[in-house]
This record gives C-alpha cells, sequence and structure tokens, in this order.
C-alpha cells in the first residue's frame, strides 16, 4: 500500500503546555486507523496540525507529498495542494448555517478548484446521493439530524476528492444503530483506497471497523497495532482508555 500520511517528531505546545510530545504515525492508502486516547491525549491536536490549522514547534508532517514543518501555519494561498489531499470532519460538523446542504458541498470546489457551478452541483449530490442523504439535499443545517449533519460534512469533505480524510469523534453524538452505519460507510471510503485517521475514544467502534489503532497518552504513542490490543490490552494507557469506557457515569 502507498503511505498517505506520514508524521515524525511531532511537537506542539498551547499556552505553555507540551501537548504532543513527538508523536509518530502514518496512514498508508486504502487504511482505516482509529487514533485513541482519552480527552486531552492530543488526537483532535493531531488533526488540526496535519490540516494546517494548528503550527507546530517540532517534527514534520507529510500528506501525501505536500511537507509542513515547524513554525507559524503557513498563509491559506500556499496551502491549496494540502486542500486537495486532507479532508476533514469536526466533531461539531461546522457546516455553514445560512447555506443548504447542497450548497455547503459545493462551495470548496467552485471557490476552490474553479469548478463550474453545474459540474459541482452534479458531483455533490452524488456524494449526498452516496452517503443517503440526497433527500436532505434543500436543508438547512438546523434541520438536519445529527446524523443527517455527519453526512452532509463528509460529503463536504470529499467534494474536493482528497486521498485522506480526517475525522474527530464522530460517534459521539450517534446511537448504536447509526454508529454501524458510519462504521459502514467509513469502511467503504477505504475500500475505494483513501487512507482514513480517525480520532476516536469509542474502543467498540474501532475494535469493530478500524485496521489499526494508535493509542495517545500524555501526548505520546502509547501503543499502536491493530485492533485486537483492545480485547486484550498490556498498556496501562489501552487499560485506562477500556475502563474509563466501562466506567457507569457518576451521578
Amino acid at each position: 500500500m502507498t503511505e498517505l500520511l506520514r508524521i515524525d517528531g511531532l511537537r506542539l505546545s498551547r499556552g505553555g503546555r507540551e501537548v504532543l510530545k513527538g508523536i509518530a504515525l502514518q496512514v498508508e492508502r486504502g487504511q482505516f486507523v482509529a487514533l485513541m486516547g482519552l480527552s486531552g491525549s492530543g488526537k483532535s491536536t493531531a488533526l488540526r496540525a496535519t490540516v494546517a490549522l494548528d503550527c507546530f514547534q517540532a517534527g514534520r508532517i507529510e500528506v501525501d507529498g505536500f511537507v509542513l514543518k515547524p513554525g507559524p501555519v503557513p498563509p491559506e494561498s500556499r496551502l491549496a495542494p494540502l486542500r486537495r489531499k486532507a479532508g476533514i470532519v469536526f466533531q461539531a460538523h461546522a457546516l455553514f448555517e445560512h447555506l443548504t446542504s447542497l450548497e455547503n458541498v459545493v462551495l470548496a470546489p467552485v471557490r476552490v478548484l474553479g469548478q463550474p457551478v453545474g459540474q459541482a452541483r452534479d458531483r455533490a449530490m452524488g456524494l449526498l446521493d452516496s452517503l443517503g442523504v440526497a433527500g436532505r439535499a434543500g436543508a438547512r443545517p438546523g434541520e438536519l439530524s445529527g446524523g443527517e449533519a455527519q453526512r452532509v460534512a463528509i460529503a463536504r469533505a470529499l467534494a474536493m476528492d482528497p486521498p485522506l480524510l480526517l475525522m474527530d469523534e464522530p460517534t459521539a453524538a450517534l446511537d448504536p444503530a447509526r454508529r454501524g452505519s458510519l462504521g459502514e460507510t467509513l469502511q467503504g471510503l477505504s475500500g475505494e483506497g483513501r487512507g482514513l485517521l480517525v480520532a476516536t475514544h469509542d474502543t467498540d467502534f474501532a475494535r469493530d471497523f478500524a485496521d489499526r489503532v494508535v493509542i495517545l497518552a500524555d501526548g505520546v504513542v502509547a501503543e499502536e497495532g491493530s485492533p485486537s490490543l483492545l480485547r486484550h490490552p498490556s498498556n496501562p494507557a489501552t487499560k485506562a482508555l477500556l475502563d474509563h469506557r466501562a466506567s457507569p457515569p457518576s451521578s
């Protein structure tokens, strides 16, 4: 398989605290990697750095040949190649509330790639249809369910046809049936040859659908391997993640 993402020695500090302390990970084409850890372990920060939303102080990030180096975030005018190579779906979806689902998906191809509106609309409708939300093309985000909004956000990320897709806690607001449906959708995307890096603390979801898992704890990679390590954990960080998942909510 072809490597799509390589992160080496990534260090990132925020507010005087070192959030990432030299992490390294890889994602290959056609691979679904779950980036796991408790809240505060650095999962979301790693995703944001990968798509040049956060600067970092040391290390190197390479996305399908596009290299990010330490220092200030490059101006957006220099990031067009990265935007074509990596798409991100945020936990809160971040859809534009004043636009319909279709308009949200069409926006970037027209504005960034310069596609004709008609061509962009045809592709957007195809993506919405493939994700089961074509019937909601005319709805605005406030009219969508959580699962529908998430699928529209995935369609928006895929509209630029990136080989790498990043997702931040995609199962946070989903019931078990919708989690399963999402997992099957993501497996379908990886089956098409895309690489997926999905930040999650949902151990059941990762165990059922991911090809590899990477466990972060205190800003470092504590353990990585096949999802089977979630069934028979040996590392304290993995055990803590599983214990947290199994703990009943406090009253």
